[in-house]
């Protein structure tokens, strides 16, 4: 059975090739390019994050990122009779667009192939969870139809909230004043948002790492989070991270908490001690 299936996600997803050799089905990931100065990293698991980083904190200019072509969709849906693809979320870049395409184009040339994309209106440890959930309902033996709608259900009912500390890309892209950008920093502030309709909304600040644990604690109790699956992304913050989940588990000791390094594209983002957290 799972040699017909294919679960392959862009790299906004911090789910490692490693890992998801134990999910018991194929699993692919298709990588961005992150374009920092004159230099170039490909999104594929051999990012050195910290060089990278340093990179791009030593640059005057933005980091810019790029999503794969269709063809590069298009090489792994054709080596499978099923295959569930999951991008990050389509108001933030084209690689869900470019998911389509590739599905499109497979599809004039093999009808027979069956081909699902999940935009999942998040990044990281979102697609994470789809992931994990697209796995277990294949081994399942769901239908391909059945699958597709499971997932997409879960988007539904997924929650992403976030917190940086470092502000620097931010700067530099014109999303924020560079004199507040500056403060923010030295003064130790943290942005905490969450992920809206697929965009990256910004809710506030705290200052100190105590506070953003606070407001992020204080988003699970608005949505009603009653003990379920966690999963935390965080750019070379692994005590934070800790922190989080001792903070969930001392609340909900039934949470199943998951932990993961950010890959390329979610440092990016994130920056440095960034963290980024999903629940169900």
């Amino acid at each position: 059975m799972s040699e017909k299936w294919c679960i392959v996600a862009d790299s906004a997803c911090d789910l490692s090739i490693e890992e998801g050799k134990k999910l018991g089905i194929a699993y692919e990931k298709i990588p961005f390019m992150l374009l920092v100065g004159k230099n170039e990293y490909i999104d594929d698991g051999s990012i050195d994050i910290d060089v990278m980083l340093d990179d791009m904190e030593a640059q005057s200019e933005a980091a810019r990122s790029s999503c794969a072509s269709p063809g590069t969709w298009a090489e792994v849906f054709e080596k499978y009779d099923n295959t569930i693809a999951v991008t990050i979320s389509s108001e933030l870049s084209g690689s869900y667009n470019s998911a389509l395409t590739a599905k499109q184009m497979m599809l004039e040339d093999h009808p027979e192939k069956k081909i699902c994309v999940i935009d999942s209106k998040s990044t990281g440890p979102a697609l994470v969870n789809l992931v994990y959930k697209a796995a277990k309902y294949i081994r399942h033996e769901m239908s391909f139809d059945e699958v597709c709608d499971m997932l997409q259900k879960n988007v539904e009912h997924m929650h992403t909230v976030f917190a940086l500390c470092s502000f620097n890309n931010l700067v530099k892209n014109g999303r924020m004043n560079k004199i507040a950008g500056f403060l923010a920093g030295k003064l130790g502030f943290w942005g905490v948002g969450i992920a809206k309709n697929g965009k990256v909304c910004i809710k506030g600040k705290a200052r100190g790492l105590k506070a953003a644990v606070a407001e992020i604690m204080k988003d699970f109790k608005e949505n009603n989070f009653n003990g379920g699956k966690v999963f935390i992304s965080h750019c070379n913050n692994l005590a934070a991270a800790e922190r989080i989940k001792k903070e969930i588990l001392s609340l909900h000791p039934d949470s199943k908490v998951k932990i993961m390094q950010t890959g390329g594209l979610d440092s990016f983002y994130a920056e440095r001690n960034g963290l980024i957290i999903t629940y169900i």
